[in-house]
């Protein structure tokens, strides 16, 4: 059965998802620029994002959100999660009831601290909510190599049903009951991917970015379970795949800002440079302050906060590291 899928926010990944779930059913990508929205509709291509790639010739996009979700079955947010709330109560008059929205955002809201899926319940109610996460870089899907995600919703019915329509080809599609588990695994590791790029950056060296990951899985972990995720999401697509991919990969917003900091480059210098958001930039203030309230120990976090925020310098973060008492791999910290 084709469903009407109504997808929010025209950059890298929204406009991905946008063109998978075109080749099975009908749907519309709205976009804020409307030269975005031209040339989806008479090239088939975003060059802006998605550089050299073509995109589904079924896909429609629009400068309309009430024309792209007036008609949706599915609602799909890739708005920033700065800007999510914004654009879903521009949305909210005009979607029918009971219809899913599913979050592709890996951030967690600066002023309140909400997951995404928490903001659409808080603006939605009665809506089922659910997130789309795993190791998934927009460009090497969209070139066609294998790739693999989760959707994470409550309802395993509306779950199962998601799983066929997002899945295409060579990217496969697992199911999920865990929702603030994957929505964690996703914002918390893009801290641990400026880590890793600050230490590549840097020339710190293969050994330093696998400590890093392998430490890194074990403090989101301790504050993902510590929030109600379950233990077994962190070592999954949601957890230690999106973790592994953001951490090791050049195309990664986040592991890129890290990049440029080991360099020596300022934060704003590197913002200014990029048209994308790396959503870890802002998530690391939410971050220390969620393990402050939930008095979980976080120094990889806290270092990469105090480079961020506080004008400490890359190597300031690796002798802070180093500071830290070794313990117990069986215990907590």
């Amino acid at each position: 059965m084709k469903l009407n899928f109504g997808i929010l926010g025209g950059g890298s990944w929204g406009t991905t998802v946008a063109s998978l779930t075109a080749k099975k059913n009908n749907t519309i990508l709205w976009a804020r620029n409307k030269n975005t929205v031209n040339e989806i509709n008479d090239k088939h291509t975003n060059s802006k994002y998605l550089p050299g790639a073509q995109l589904n010739k079924n896909l429609i996009a629009s400068n309309s959100i009430k024309d792209t979700v007036k008609n949706a079955d599915v609602i799909v947010v890739g708005i920033p999660s700065q800007h999510f709330r914004e654009v879903l109560k521009i949305a909210k008059p005009h979607i029918r009831p009971w219809v899913p929205i599913v979050s592709l955002a890996k951030g967690l809201e600066l002023d309140t601290k909400m997951r995404m899926t928490e903001i659409i319940e808080e603006e939605l109610p009665g809506h089922p909510a659910g997130v789309l996460t795993g190791p998934n870089l927009a460009k090497e899907i969209h070139s066609g190599q294998a790739a693999a995600a989760v959707i994470a919703m409550v309802d395993d019915t509306i779950a199962k049903q998601l799983q066929h329509s997002f899945s295409s080809g060579l990217f496969r599609v697992y199911t999920n009951d865990d929702v603030i588990g994957c929505e964690l695994g996703g914002a918390l590791k893009n801290i641990m991917a400026i880590a890793t790029g600050m230490g590549d950056g840097a020339n710190a060296g293969d050994n330093t970015r696998a400590a890093l990951i392998t430490r890194g899985l074990s403090e989101l972990t301790r504050l993902g379970t510590a929030m109600g995720g379950k233990s077994r999401t962190f070592s999954g697509l949601a957890g230690m795949g999106d973790l592994v991919a953001t951490c090791s990969s050049s195309k990664s917003r986040n592991h890129h800002v890290g990049f440029q900091l080991g360099k020596g480059k300022s934060l704003e210098e590197i913002i200014e440079e990029m048209n994308e958001i790396a959503e870890g930039v802002k998530t690391a203030k939410v971050v220390m302050e969620l393990a402050n309230d939930y008095n979980v120990d976080m120094p990889i976090s806290h270092e990469v906060y105090k480079v961020l925020y506080e004008g400490n310098s890359v190597h300031d973060a690796f002798r802070g590291l180093l500071k830290i008492e070794s313990g117990s791999e069986k215990e907590p910290g």
